[in-house]
C-alpha cells in the first residue's frame, strides 16, 4: 500500500489530542462508504472496514454512524489480516447534514469536518435563488465557509444579470463562475486548494461538480453524463467519496440532492439583510406580517426587498429546529452538538485541559 499523509488529508492537532485517549488504536479518515462496508485513508494505505458491535449499538440518531469526512479510530492500518473495525468517530469539528427524504426526524450527514463548501450550481435553465438560499442557510449552519460555484458559463447569455441576483442574497460568499469545457474554465477553484484543506462539493445532479472535480485531478476519475433535454440532470454520482489531491487537500463528491430537506440552518447569516432590517422594528418579537413600524415590510414596500425572499426566511424558519431560538441560544446549541461526542462542551473543555496537563509533565 501506498503511505499517505495524514497531515495533507486534514488530520490536526485537534483531533490528534482526542486520539491520544484511545489507546490500542490508529487514526483513519473515511474515504468512501459502501451498505456497511468503510473505506478507510490511514498512514499506511487505504483499508476496509466494517463498524465494532459495541458502536453499532450505542449509536442513538442515523447521524451518529461514520460518515465520509470522519476521522475514526480503527484496530489496523493494513488488510493483511482481513477488513478493519471501526471502534470509535472523533468529534467533528463540522458537519454538512440534511433531513433524510420522507422523513421528519432522521439526520442525514452528507459530509464531515469540512473546511469549504462548494455550492454548485448551473447557470443553466436550472438556476434557483430560492434553491441556493436553502443550500446557503445549511452551508452556514455546517462550521464550513460556503463559496458559491457557478458552473456551465458558456450555456449563459446572461452571466452578469445572474450575478446580480445572487448579489442580493449571497452576503458575504464568494462566487466563482467556472465551465468544464476549456483548459482553464476551473482555474477559480485553484486558489481555495492547499494542503490540509477538505472541500465538499454539494449541489443538484448535472451541475457538473464530478466534470469539475476530474478537472482539478487532471485525469477523468469520475464518471459524468449529459443533462437532459430539460436541462435536469442526471445522477452519475451514486455516493459520497473523498478524494485526495497531491499536496493540496482532498475534495469530497457527493451525489446531487433532489430534496434537502433541512434539520437546522444558520439563517442570520443566510439571511443577513433581513436579520438587519428585523433589528429596525418597532417590536423585538415582530414577525413582519402587520405590525405597526415594520422595518422588513417598509423595505418591501420601497423594494429594497422582494416578498420571495421574505416568504422564503419564513419557510426555511418553520423547517429549522432552530426556530424561535436568539441568538445565543442558537450558538449554545449548535456547540453543544458539535461536542456530543464528549458529553457536551464543559466535558470537551475538561478533557482538553487534562491532556494538556499531562504534556505539560
Amino acid at each position: 500500500m501506498n503511505k499517505i499523509d495524514m497531515k495533507n488529508i486534514g488530520l490536526t492537532e485537534r483531533f490528534i489530542l482526542e486520539a491520544n485517549q484511545y489507546k490500542g488504536f490508529y487514526i483513519g479518515r473515511i474515504s468512501s462508504q459502501s451498505k456497511n462496508l468503510y473505506k478507510v485513508l490511514t498512514e499506511k494505505g487505504e483499508i476496509k472496514a466494517n463498524i465494532s458491535g459495541k458502536l453499532r449499538h450505542s449509536v442513538i440518531e442515523l447521524s451518529e454512524y461514520p460518515a465520509v469526512g470522519d476521522f475514526v479510530m480503527v484496530d489496523r492500518v493494513d488488510n493483511s489480516d482481513g477488513n478493519g473495525i471501526i471502534h470509535h468517530v472523533l468529534t467533528r469539528k463540522s458537519v454538512f447534514a440534511r433531513k433524510v427524504a420522507g422523513s421528519t426526524n432522521d439526520t442525514q450527514v452528507v459530509a464531515a469536518n469540512i473546511d469549504t463548501v462548494f455550492i454548485c450550481m448551473s447557470l443553466n435553465n436550472d438556476f434557483n435563488l430560492r434553491r441556493l438560499e436553502r443550500y446557503l442557510s445549511i452551508a452556514w449552519d455546517s462550521g464550513a465557509t460556503p463559496v458559491i460555484v457557478l458552473t456551465k458559463s458558456d450555456l449563459c447569455q446572461e452571466v452578469k444579470v445572474r450575478l446580480n441576483e445572487i448579489s442580493s442574497i449571497a452576503f458575504g460568499v464568494d462566487v466563482l463562475v467556472t465551465t468544464s469545457i476549456s483548459d482553464d474554465g476551473y482555474q477559480p477553484l485553484k486558489s481555495y486548494l492547499f494542503s490540509g484543506r477538505t472541500i465538499a462539493f454539494i449541489g443538484s445532479s448535472g451541475v457538473g461538480k464530478s466534470s469539475l472535480i476530474n478537472r482539478l485531478l487532471g485525469q477523468t476519475i469520475l464518471e459524468t453524463k449529459e443533462i437532459r433535454n430539460d436541462d435536469k440532470g442526471k445522477h452519475t454520482t451514486t455516493r459520497r467519496e473523498l478524494i485526495m489531491l497531491p499536496n493540496l487537500g482532498v475534495v469530497i463528491d457527493t451525489p446531487g440532492m433532489r430534496e434537502l430537506g433541512i434539520i437546522s440552518a444558520d439563517l442570520t447569516k443566510s439571511f443577513a439583510d433581513i436579520t438587519e432590517l428585523a433589528s429596525n422594528c418597532r417590536f423585538n418579537d415582530c414577525t413582519h406580517q402587520s405590525e405597526p413600524n415594520c422595518a422588513v415590510q417598509k423595505a418591501i414596500k420601497d423594494g429594497i426587498l422582494s416578498a420571495e425572499r421574505l416568504e422564503s426566511y419564513r419557510k426555511l424558519g418553520r423547517e429549522t429546529k432552530y426556530d424561535g431560538l436568539n441568538s445565543k441560544m442558537i450558538e449554545k446549541e449548535k456547540i453543544n452538538e458539535m461536542f456530543s461526542g464528549m458529553g457536551g462542551m464543559k466535558n470537551a473543555r475538561k478533557f482538553l485541559k487534562e491532556q494538556n496537563r499531562k504534556k505539560r509533565r
